[in-house]
């Protein structure tokens, strides 16, 4: 996994900040609302999610740890590359709007959601930093093709550390559009609708995919 990983996973992130606000732009808002530590609230919220996607990278790295332990580690780790790397070409035609490939994850993740969702309601409404921050360690686990994505490549970090850092940078690209979200709402959504935006969050994120592909090409001698 090479270090230009962490940056491109904080660039997913921060360009796929379409579908991030989509996605959590209603909690986040909801936060807003009568709440006099307006920004505490926020980064408490936001600390959560990103915690939670830590988390997830952890146990993504260790997974794929344990998968590299196995005879003949080349073909597995050529497999969690490409893996990775189809996922990030399928996110940036997801983004954008080319293909709804991503989709399928989101559904497979709503078993999960099904039982993280009711504890949901324990902290809300969220009024205090008490409660944003355990809210948002719960949705953080919300089921999302752009977070599914980072994970496949957590999955090729071979370490459980790794993934979870390669999460974190994901998760900090995140941070300032939800931020935004609560602060600006109504102008923020009106910017990420904007075509070129998605275009070029689709167009980055895709090339990103290929350009991996390419290199496992070169690597595999096929070009």
């Amino acid at each position: 996994m090479p270090d230009s990983a962490y940056f491109a996973l904080f660039l997913v992130g921060l360009l796929g900040g379409t579908h991030c606000v989509g996605m959590c732009g209603g909690i986040v808002g909801a936060l807003s609302l009568g709440a006099p530590a307006r920004w505490s609230m926020h980064l408490a919220y936001n600390a959560g999610r990103i915690a939670s996607y830590a988390a997830a990278g952890a146990l993504a790295g260790a997974l794929g740890a344990a998968s590299l332990a196995l005879d003949g580690q080349a073909p597995v780790r050529i497999g969690l590359y490409l893996l990775a790397n189809l996922m990030l070409v399928a996110l940036g035609l997801y983004l954008l709007g080319v293909t709804r490939a991503l989709a399928f994850t989101e559904r497979a993740g709503q078993h999960l959601w099904r039982v993280i969702q009711p504890l949901t309601r324990r902290f809300l409404p969220a009024r205090t930093v008490g409660q944003a921050f355990p809210l948002g360690l719960l949705w953080g686990w919300l089921p999302c093709g752009l977070v599914y994505s980072a994970l496949a490549t957590a999955l090729s970090a071979g370490a459980p550390g790794r993934g979870a850092l390669l999460m974190l940078a994901f998760g900090l690209g995140t941070l300032p559009n939800l931020l935004l979200a609560g602060i600006l709402l109504a102008r923020l959504n009106a910017f990420v609708r904007r075509p070129a935006v998605r275009i070029a969050s689709g167009l980055l994120v895709l090339g990103f995919g290929l350009y991996g592909l390419l290199g496992l090409m070169r690597l595999l001698h096929w070009i």
